[in-house]
């Protein structure tokens, strides 16, 4: 069976395949195709921004405790790369807790002075007895117990004092992570390894080798306050902090 013949071929002549047209003036200019053209091209990488730290900025954590390059910053485990407090900001939170622990103090004093001096006044003058009397024997009776009670009284007094003074900076530090003064100046105690609270047992650690060294005239609390200038590691971590592993960060 014939077909009519093709009018635009009418001679049935093999067709050419077309060329796409070439560009040429008023066309758009095709791009020449990059390095290594059909293999996925990677994004380019942004870069970190300023003040930041690089391994943090670059999306991976530092292990637990690595200590930034000389910007003050460190890495904790669950808290991630946090800044270390530093030493001027230690100094005023405990001024600052010096304050606070003074003005409870001189309150206690107060009220164990008066106390103490309402027994004494209440004594009788044994002057005015005559010497071998049963008065005059009831009185040096009444001035020995009001210098005992006296006595009761600053002891009574001293106690409390320390009891607070244990209470205040032990448990704060163990549950709370800080006392006053670093609440005040936004720092905090956490455990090195776990990034949390000290506990009990870090925070009384923490509180007692201090008081221990206050037993040598106080030169040793001052040592061990002073401890941190002497860390080579960087972490600014002082003798009672790296005996209950802990530090001090800025949060």
């Amino acid at each position: 069976m014939s077909y009519p013949p093709d009018p635009n071929n009418p001679y049935n002549q093999p067709q050419q395949p077309q060329q796409p047209p070439q560009p040429g003036y008023g066309y758009p200019q095709q791009a020449p195709p990059a390095a290594g053209y059909g293999y996925p091209q990677q994004p380019p990488q942004q870069q970190p921004a300023y003040g930041v730290p690089q391994q943090q900025a670059y999306g991976y954590a530092p292990a637990p405790g690595t200590l930034q390059a000389n910007n003050g910053y460190i890495s904790i485990a669950q808290l991630g790369t946090v800044k270390l407090a530093t030493m001027g900001q230690r100094f005023l939170a405990r001024l600052i807790d010096g304050l606070a622990v003074s003005a409870v103090i001189a309150l206690v004093m107060a009220l164990g002075l008066a106390s103490a001096l309402g027994i004494v006044k209440e004594t009788d003058d044994c002057s005015s007895y005559r010497y071998g009397s049963a008065s005059y024997n009831d009185c040096l009776q009444q001035q020995q117990d009001a210098a005992a009670g006296f006595l009761a009284t600053m002891m009574i007094m001293i106690a409390v004092l320390a009891v607070f003074n244990l209470l205040y900076e032990w448990l704060m530090v163990s549950f709370a992570g800080a006392t006053l003064g670093k609440l005040a100046l936004g720092l905090r105690v956490v455990k090195e390894n776990t990034g949390q609270v000290p506990g009990l047992g870090g925070g009384f650690i923490r509180f007692i080798i201090p008081i221990v060294g206050a037993f040598l005239c106080y030169i040793g609390a001052l040592l061990v306050y002073l401890s941190p200038f002497f860390d080579n590691s960087g972490k600014l971590q002082g003798w009672h902090d790296r005996a209950a592993g802990t530090l001090v960060i800025k949060k």
